[in-house]
């Protein structure tokens, strides 16, 4: 069985986040997909069959399997589309049932996802002062207008908006300390923003809970994150996020939450076939 390596979120062509993807007849034992995800070594490898009328598909990082991946499942779009023709693809996750629809731009294969619902709840103030230690935080360096959130569109991850451009591209952390600290709240990422405006959103995400010291393009956190800004009445609409920079993967997430309390949110963005 072959793994395809593939890009998602790209921007102008390049950057992007890379995820294995492979379509199997069956999904091999539980135990392998983590051996290949592992030995490919990007954030997640995904892997599908059909089931149904659509496909069953699950992600694994390095270390762990997680609920839901969004750059995967841009990959995995792609990858349908290139296969069997543009058009939507239902997905059965683990704990829940979305669709990805694939669509080619001129020569390029692209993909939209609709997340799983959205939720958010504030952080404990403990847990808080916990994240602010690991990155080197001071209250004031938080965004007065964003309180700090746990969010969730499929994942859980911890929102720390941060008030300059500065401070986004200082982030660091401990990667054995943030991965403690991480798994023992069950985050699948720390996702650090600045709001550069109402339509372009800069981010870091933190992953060493699941072996990785930094992800390029997020589209789980990209959905929490909207859904958290609709359903507190801070922001709505839609909005780009501009992620990877610092890291030298420029990355670009269409980002456009659908109304309604806890709905769920469209992620969408171009890939590339990586060598």
């Amino acid at each position: 069985m072959t793994v395809q390596k593939l890009a998602a979120f790209t921007s102008d062509g390049k950057g992007g986040n890379p995820a294995g993807v492979m379509i199997a007849e069956t999904l091999p034992p539980a135990e392998d997909m983590q051996a290949i995800a592992a030995r490919i070594g990007f954030s997640e490898t995904v892997f599908a069959t059909r089931e149904g009328g659509g496909f069953r598909a699950r992600y694994f990082a390095p270390e762990a399997e997680v609920p839901f991946c969004g750059h995967a499942t841009i990959a995995l779009g792609a990858a349908l589309g290139a296969a069997f023709g543009e058009g939507v693809y239902a997905l059965a996750l683990n704990a829940a049932d979305i669709t990805v629809t694939a669509y080619a731009d001129g020569d390029v294969w692209g993909a939209r996802l609709v997340s799983p619902g959205t939720s958010w709840r504030p952080v404990p103030e403990d847990i808080l002062a916990e994240a602010r230690a690991q990155f080197g935080l001071h209250p004031d360096d938080m965004d007065s207008a964003v309180p700090p959130a746990l969010t969730n569109g499929g994942a859980e991850h911890l929102l720390l908006p941060l008030d300059n451009a500065q401070l986004l591209r200082a982030m660091a952390y401990d990667f054995d300390a943030g991965a403690d600290f991480m798994q023992v709240h069950g985050l699948v990422t720390v996702n650090l923003i600045w709001r550069q405006a109402t339509a372009r959103i800069h981010a870091r995400n933190a992953f060493a809970g699941h072996g990785v010291y930094e992800d390029p393009a997020t589209g789980a956190a990209a959905a929490a994150l909207a859904g958290y800004l609709r359903d507190a009445g801070l922001q709505d609409g839609p909005f780009e996020v501009i992620q990877g920079t610092d890291m030298g993967m420029p990355s670009r997430l269409q980002v456009t939450p659908r109304p309604g309390a806890g709905a769920p949110v469209e992620v969408a963005g171009l890939t590339r076939v990586m060598g």
